[in-house]
């Protein structure tokens, strides 16, 4: 593959909802630009982008793949995104290095869950876009109807740049409004425009000639004054138009059958923008500025993805935003404060590696067996830093607790979770103390099991998985006593102490204080920080339910020692047995954390939403509108909502989204804590009848 200059690069997005048919519009390009002699099936496992084993067995996208088209001296970057919306953190990585996408819809399913959640994105980023109204050969499918959903889901100026010849069994080609010739097949037959299409042909070229005329106020003077604008002047001005996010332009096709796929990309390279032609705001020595792509800039080399493969090493997928990447050299990894050596700079097409010479400005190319570099990194030059920031990633709200399944699972847990994670920024795993469970945290069920699956067939890691329990905690009520004396003979030197102590809530919010009244000789103050050790050791391993003690104030105001049995050990073996005693004597409660919910779903749903709601002991705070759709404030406790993610998706057809914050503590209602408590005691009393 050739090396291409900035102005001849094309960064562009394929999102859409799960089944729209990217990968297939993807296989189809690939064809009609010499790459593939066949067009892939997803259904068969042989497409260029859907690459990984998961990909193939699950027939869905699951990671963003880079396939770089070479059309018309041209280079085309084309993003092909997962469409599930598990997997939101990979489209989300994609659009933050684009300049464009193609949010193509499906012709029979119309707007679905997975479009609303990339338009939003692409507003987001104030990216220009395409209308893709794809599988238009399909039984039922329908593109003004589909075009008319759009139009009113989204608000949008939709401006349609073809239309289709025929539709379902019948869709032969596209009508093109520049050229005003029908495009047979993949569109590079050209016919005359069939006559009874003849007028909605014409009609729908004057919109797209308004529309550019929009673009420029050179044309806009020269169509007012009822000149016609030549081609060039329509490709001129709808070009700026679209740039400036003033319309979106419409297209048809279908990429199983490969019809209407050639207009699209040269439409691609007419109206979608240049890298140079979108400044990106960044970071500099002396604050922020907008930076425009140009081979002559400083270095600036955004990652925006990682993979780790256990025999090809580490490959870091860099987007070149200003200056040139050489092969062979040295960068400086801003963020890591360290130095990487770039090995060969390749472009990737699926899990195929291209070596080229370097990486223009725009460019979106690949590193291999970079050491500290990882996902949101800038890489570039130390005296002239310049650095982007990642973009937001949404908070996990599915979580699994995990287990190696042998010991020599156990040693590889750590690094393999924290590579999985450093791959997928919507990935996280953390030690929950309060239940010594292993989190894995992401967006929902299949993004977990997609996990866990690379963690084996990547890394060999066996795993176990269950639910995750709640982090409940212990806390006390009232003010109690508790006394323990420790005494042991064994022959030689015994051992000898005895505590006296007073609890007492905190009310302050704090988890802890330790403190004395002790007064004469009765006890050594030499001893307090053994007893302080051992009430240590209670609260974390708790005292009614095996969770950790939190909001207690304890004094030591008495006790006694030996002159020869006395030790440390004995006083916190006294200690430890005289907080347990005071803990089940000032009525102790079990808290559970309590979770700020904010759910939004279509106005349709809000009923259904708030009636599971009250079932799972939400309080809600408060209702509001917001941009159409029902927004939903609520306090719920976390054990409530451990699966919400999926309920919510069966409950509003995947239409609601939400948010989950941890917010404080609160007491559990007696009847569920009593038996979490009793499950706690009989696990206690088997393991010692053991």
């Amino acid at each position: 593959m050739k090396e291409y200059g900035t102005e001849a690069i094309r960064n562009v997005a394929l999102v859409g909802h799960s089944g729209s048919g990217k990968t297939s519009l993807t296989e189809a390009f690939l064809l009609n630009t010499g790459v593939t002699t066949r067009l892939g099936k997803v259904e068969d496992g042989t497409t260029v982008s859907d690459f990984e084993e998961e990909e193939r067995r699950r027939r869905i996208s699951i990671s963003t793949s880079v396939i770089p088209l070479e059309y018309r001296d041209h280079k085309i970057n084309l993003l092909d995104t997962p469409g599930f919306t598990d997997f939101v953190g990979e489209v989300k990585s994609a659009l933050h290095v684009v300049e464009g996408a193609l949010v193509v819809v499906d012709a029979v399913a119309g707007v679905e869950v997975g479009t609303e959640l990339v338009w939003s994105y692409c507003d987001e980023y104030r990216l220009p876009r395409f209308v893709v109204i794809n599988k238009l050969d399909r039984e039922n499918a329908s593109f003004q109807r589909t075009l008319n959903e759009v139009q009113e889901r989204f608000k949008a100026k939709l401006i349609p740049v073809q239309l289709p010849l025929g539709e379902q069994a019948n869709f032969k080609g596209v009508i093109g409004l520049l050229s005003m010739k029908a495009r047979l097949g993949r569109g590079d037959q050209l016919a005359d425009i069939p006559a009874e299409y003849v007028e909605a042909a014409q009609a729908a070229r004057t919109a797209l000639m308004e529309a550019a005329a929009e673009g420029d106020d050179a044309l806009i003077e020269k169509y007012l004054g009822g000149e016609e604008l030549t081609q060039d002047e329509i490709v001129r001005g709808f070009h700026n138009a679209v740039k400036a996010g003033l319309f979106v332009p419409v297209f048809v096709t279908s990429g199983t059958a490969n019809i209407g796929t050639v207009p699209l990309l040269d439409s691609i390279l007419r109206y979608l923008p240049a890298p140079n032609e979108h400044a990106r705001k960044v970071h500099v020595k002396d604050g922020e500025q907008e930076l425009t792509s140009q081979d002559s800039g400083p270095l600036c080399a955004y990652v925006w993805k990682t993979t780790a493969d256990p025999f090809v090493g580490k490959l870091t997928y860099v987007r070149v935003f200003s200056g040139q990447l050489v092969g062979d050299g040295r960068v400086w990894n801003q963020q890591k404060g360290v130095e990487e050596r770039t090995g060969h700079t390749n472009v990737a097409r699926g899990k195929e590696l291209i070596a080229v010479k370097s990486l223009h400005a725009g460019d979106i190319g690949v590193l291999a067996k970079l050491s500290a570099t990882q996902t949101g990194d800038s890489l570039g030059d130390k005296a002239n830093p310049v650095t982007v920031d990642p973009p937001t990633f949404p908070r996990a709200l599915y979580a699994v607790a995990l287990a190696p399944k042998t010991q020599a699972d156990s040693t590889k847990i750590s690094p393999t979770l924290t590579k999985l994670c450093e791959e997928d920024p919507t990935l996280r795993w953390r030690q929950e103390p309060a239940t010594k469970q292993t989190l894995l945290e992401g967006m929902g069920d299949q993004h977990i099991d997609v996990a866990i699956r690379r963690a084996e067939s990547k890394f060999g890691l066996g795993l176990t998985v269950e639910p995750p329990k709640v982090p409940y905690r212990e806390s006390i009520t009232r003010k109690a006593e508790g006394h323990h004396r420790h005494k042991k003979q064994t022959g030689g030197a015994g051992q000898f102490g005895e505590v006296f102590l007073r609890i007492e809530p905190l009310r302050n919010g704090a988890e802890y204080e330790f403190g004395d009244e002790l007064v004469g000789m009765n006890l050594s103050r030499s001893y307090l920080p053994p007893i302080d050790k051992g009430i240590r050791s209670v609260m974390e391993t708790g005292v009614i339910a095996g969770y950790p003690v939190t909001g207690v104030k304890v004094i030591v105001y008495d006790g006694k020692e030996h002159p020869v049995d006395s030790k440390p050990i004995a006083f916190e073996t006294a200690g430890r047995e005289a907080f347990k005693k005071a803990v089940e004597a000032a009525n102790p409660v079990l808290l559970e954390p309590i979770m700020r919910l904010r759910v939004t779903v279509p106005e349709a749903n809000m009923g259904d939403v708030l009636g599971d709601l009250n079932t799972r002991r939400a309080r809600v705070q408060g209702m509001t509108t917001e941009g159409g759709k029902s927004v939903i404030e609520a306090e719920v406790p976390l054990a409530e909502v451990l699966r919400y993610v999926t309920d919510l998706r069966s409950l509003t057809g995947g239409r609601g989204v939400f948010s989950l914050e941890f917010e404080r503590y609160d007491v559990v209602p007696a009847h569920i804590a009593q038996p979490i408590i009793a499950a706690y005691k009989k696990e206690k009393s088997a393991e010692s009848e053991e």
